[in-house]
């Protein structure tokens, strides 16, 4: 039991950062699709919620200035501009797991002023199904047996 809660908190872990993780090590870890769901929403979710109520006090009492004269407009964020522009909040939430970090897409919502609940409510609903997509994708395409033969046994 002490190994199965530690295995899982290093994945919840590292899904605070990059989703990919869960599903990966989930997998790696025998976890089923159904805990591989809740290893990566419950990392994910905890980054929104924390960057969402944080984001805004950063926004609000830090200014740190990276560079003299920061460019305003790169080709990064003229791509998220084109996709928030093209998609809105739910375009920013889908790549969130696939593009983005969640902290990433938390932030380039906070920075457009969407609400907190809006915000939340989004990245909860793309968290569940992207982690769903990706942990019924690794478990079928590993079991196809040219993937199986490559894994050690």
């Amino acid at each position: 039991m002490v190994e199965y809660l530690a295995t899982f908190l290093g994945i919840y872990f590292l899904c605070l950062f990059k989703f990919i993780a869960g599903p990966v090590l989930g997998y790696a870890a025998g976890y089923s699709v159904l805990e591989i769901e809740l290893v990566t929403v419950s990392g994910m979710m905890t980054s929104v919620v924390a960057f969402t109520f944080v984001g805004e006090w950063i926004k609000r009492t830090w200014t740190i200035k990276v560079r003299k004269n920061p460019k305003k407009f790169t080709k990064q964020t003229r791509n998220i501009i084109r996709i928030w522009q093209k998609f809105g909040v739910w375009g920013i939430a889908a790549l969130t797991p696939i593009l983005l970090t969640p902290i990433g897409g938390t932030v380039i919502l906070t920075s457009f002023g969407i609400p907190k609940k809006k915000i939340i409510f989004t990245m909860l609903i793309s968290a569940l199904i992207w982690a769903f997509i990706f942990g019924i994708s690794i478990h079928e395409i590993l079991d196809i047996p040219f993937f199986k033969s490559l894994l050690p046994t």
